[in-house]
């Protein structure tokens, strides 16, 4: 008699191992930071109806690849020697999902999120979050998967993410949070140049300086991190993406269109 189980992989998690055999090929690099969450959670308290942390980075991607467009970009070709450059800044937005009493990971696409306000995103955000896996159309393709047998759902994978159809499946920046939880921080890849990964805010001790004078306070921070794709840009351009994304976070207000 034996205490351990074995038992077959969930069909469920099929779509996870299909990403994995797909992203083993990228140059992640690893970057992250801390944000002064101060005004952001102020904006927050304010506002009249309850935003998401999440909302707000979606809003500030936007603005921040707007400056850097050499990071909203997708790589592909035959031997991965073309570079695209995407007008819009898609959004691939890790999810927290049950299907068929199985937890794992899925992802949704929210396009063109610098032509939508705070609102408009948490919409989407909302119904995303709160729609069944079942009921969402953007979760139709990982469903397929789950039908097909492993290594044939590797290959159907790495075709319909190929360049052409790459940004409409897998976005042109990926955001995952895990600030629900006591996570610090956490470094994930996505599938695109531009990884962003969120952790929890907690109230910290900082050093300021108020006329003159350096005081330590406490202020709510935001763990956040960067993966970069090091075959389409380098460090100092992903460190100065993550820059624009912190500034913009602590100036909450300029994300109102």
């Amino acid at each position: 008699m034996t205490d351990t189980q074995v038992t077959p992989l969930a069909r469920e998690r099929r779509h996870t191992l299909a990403f994995l055999a797909n992203a083993r090929t990228a140059g992640a690099v690893y970057l992250d930071t801390e944000v002064d969450a101060t005004a952001l959670t102020e904006h927050q308290r304010q506002a009249e109806r309850k935003i998401s942390v999440v909302t707000y980075v979606m809003s500030a991607l936007a603005r921040t690849l707007t400056e850097y467009p050499q990071a909203n970009a997708t790589i592909g070709g035959l031997w991965e020697s073309e570079v695209t450059l995407h007008r819009t800044v898609d959004v691939k937005l890790a999810l927290d999902k049950t299907i068929n009493d199985v937890r794992c990971a899925a992802s949704a696409v929210v396009p063109d999120v610098a032509a939508m306000s705070l609102d408009q995103i948490q919409d989407q955000v909302e119904r995303l979050r709160d729609t069944a896996a079942e009921e969402l159309d953007e979760l139709a393709g990982i469903r397929t998967l789950h039908r097909l047998p492993l290594s044939v759902a590797r290959v159907v994978f790495a075709a319909v993410t190929r360049k052409s159809g790459g940004p409409a499946r897998m976005g042109t920046v990926a955001l995952s949070s895990l600030g629900h939880a006591e996570v610090a921080r956490f470094f994930s890849y996505g599938g695109t140049t531009v990884t962003i990964g969120l952790g929890r805010i907690t109230r910290k001790p900082v050093a300021v300086t108020v006329d003159g004078t350096e005081q330590i306070v406490v202020r709510p921070t935001l763990p956040l991190s960067l993966t970069f794709d090091h075959r389409v840009i380098d460090g100092a351009l992903a460190a100065d993406v993550l820059s624009a994304l912190a500034r913009h976070l602590r100036e909450p207000d300029s994300e109102q269109p």
